[in-house]
């Protein structure tokens, strides 16, 4: 990398740092409300920022490129279908979460269950985060880094020390931005970010499709109709091993409902918001970024496929090739920007989510029952530090199992993912479940969860599309047999802000759900695939 691109990388990294700091200093991130909720200060442009950076990393635009080089359009229902989760998230979730005034999703289910279900679901957020989201995050973003600024040779290192030295940096940046300005100058930094990384995206397919059609655009889709029209289709076959059409609003459905609207890391960042207008907006302003997304973070796979000719070695070698290719020398600088901004995002969000958790679920209420607000913020910028360290540690061992480890911790966010949905959705709507009904559930679950993976060899989106529905069955059912003697009824005034909806709340839904069927018709036999 040139001079110009190294001095371009650190000026926008600085740029942005200095411009979040002046609008995050008006909040007091010294109290825990400040530093875990900024101070319930963003606005939806913020929320929307936050939201979409903290859930884009490396893993989506390499990770999902690769698969689509690899298979298809149908990679896109990861982005795509979100949109409706999100639209359900804006409508339904949000103004719930908010009239509870909850700072962390086991807060309702304290609320409405009890305190002991409330630490278990604490608990397996903080782990997953802390073993499977942080240190992959740092791990595939230091292979990015190691391959734009070439670090072994710029320190003379080997592969392994480099991603080190780049999880290092990745980390100790983060750990400065939660420290010294919390949730508000991280949401304010990935306003920017998220600009950066739509127009980049967008950038490196105009470029790639270009290249394709030696220098038309529209060229090149003709080019990809004629030679592979099988890989615009989105509608992945049955026996699919990614994406299987019938799991679209099945197992995929469940599963997008619980990562936008019961996923901590997610759902901390709409609750920062000044009232639940902005929350809305926020929220909303993401489902048309995900049907519209899966242009940059699937399409270029597919470009790549027919530019390279199917010839990679490696389908994560998809992306990087193609940005390779296309990019100039002297915009790597500025691309690398946006990269680290993502990678940072998405560090920083769980991050935050992890201290938010043990903060306020086990510091205040188990250590120190009498922790002053200020106190208790105190204890979540220790956790951060202590955290942030443990993941820039386990980053680099990734390297000894990058995929196996993975999918191991993955496939562990199924042993909870899908009963912890069903028992918000209960608890929003069923005044007779009771927490041992919750219980229930769970070993229920688990046990059944553990079967099917061991004993059915089908694509893990059918086992999710049967398994929530038994889990539901077996709530419902617990509520049946032995219901709540009273029914559950919320008491008091807890939300902390404004619960005046969006008054453009219900047509702006409408038109993201539209969008998404849209999508699904053009990436068809009926348009493009044909």
């Amino acid at each position: 990398m040139g001079t110009f691109a190294i001095i371009s990388f650190f000026l926008i990294i600085a740029i942005v740092w200095i411009y979040a700091w002046k609008r995050s200093r008006k909040v007091d991130n010294s109290t825990s409300d400040g530093f875990f909720l900024g101070g319930h200060s963003l606005t939806g442009i913020s929320i929307a920022g936050t939201i979409i950076m903290t859930n884009l990393s490396t893993e989506q635009l390499v990770g999902q490129n690769g698969q689509s080089y690899a298979a298809s359009m149908e990679i896109m229902a990861w982005e795509v279908t979100s949109a409706i989760a999100i639209v359900l998230l804006a409508v339904v979730f949000l103004p719930r979460y908010m009239k509870y005034g909850i700072s962390t999703i086991s807060d309702f289910i304290e609320i409405r269950y009890d305190t002991f279900t409330k630490r278990l679901i604490s608990f397996l957020f903080m782990f997953t985060y802390m073993t499977s989201f942080l240190p992959v995050v740092l791990y595939s973003g230091s292979l990015v880094f190691n391959r734009l600024f070439d670090v072994e040779e710029m320190f003379g290192v080997n592969t392994l020390t480099a991603v080190a030295i780049c999880a290092g940096f990745i980390g100790f940046i983060g750990m400065a931005y939660l420290l010294m300005g919390g949730l508000s100058l991280s949401a304010y930094s990935d306003t920017l970010y998220g600009i950066g990384l739509l127009v980049g995206g967008m950038t490196i397919l105009i470029l790639g499709l270009s290249f394709l059609g030696d220098g038309s655009a529209i060229a090149a889709i003709d080019i990809i109709r004629e030679n592979t029209p099988e890989k615009l289709n989105a509608w992945g076959p049955i026996d699919s091993d990614y994406v299987p059409w019938p799991t679209l609003m099945l197992g995929m459905f469940f599963n997008n409902l619980y990562f936008w609207c019961c996923n901590q890391m997610i759902v901390q960042k709409a609750l920062g918001g000044q009232n639940l207008k902005e929350g809305q907006k926020g929220t909303l302003y993401v489902a048309f970024f995900k049907v519209f997304g899966a242009l940059f973070l699937v399409l270029p796979g597919i470009v790549a496929f027919n530019i390279f000719d199917s010839g990679l070695a490696n389908n994560d070698d998809a992306y990087p090739s193609l940005v390779s290719l296309v990019l100039p020398e002297w915009a790597y600088g500025i691309f690398g920007a946006v990269i680290f901004g993502a990678i940072l995002s998405s560090f920083v969000g769980s991050l935050n989510a992890t201290a938010t958790l043990f903060s306020l679920d086990f510091y205040k209420p188990i250590f120190h029952k009498n922790a002053t607000d200020r106190q208790v913020a105190r204890a979540g910028k220790w956790v951060t530090v202590i955290v942030g360290l443990i993941s820039v540690v386990i980053a680099p061992l990734i390297a000894f199992a990058p995929t196996g480890l993975y999918n191991v911790i993955q496939q562990f966010n199924g042993l909870y993912s899908l009963p912890l949905l069903a028992v918000i959705l209960f608890g929003f709507w069923n005044k007779y479940v009771t927490a041992t009904g919750a219980k229930i559930t769970f070993a229920f679950h688990i046990l059944f969860y553990i079967t099917a993976n061991f004993t059915l060899d089908i694509n893990y989106l059918y086992i999710f599309s049967i398994i929530f529905i038994l889990d539901c069955f077996v709530l419902w059912l617990t509520s049946k047999i032995k219901p709540l003697d009273t029914p559950f009824e919320f008491k008091g005034n807890l939300n902390k802000v404004d619960l005046t909806p969006w008054k453009h709340v219900k047509w702006v839904s409408a038109l993201a759900i539209l969008a998404v069927i849209a999508m699904y018709v053009i990436f068809s036999p009926l348009v493009l695939a044909r």
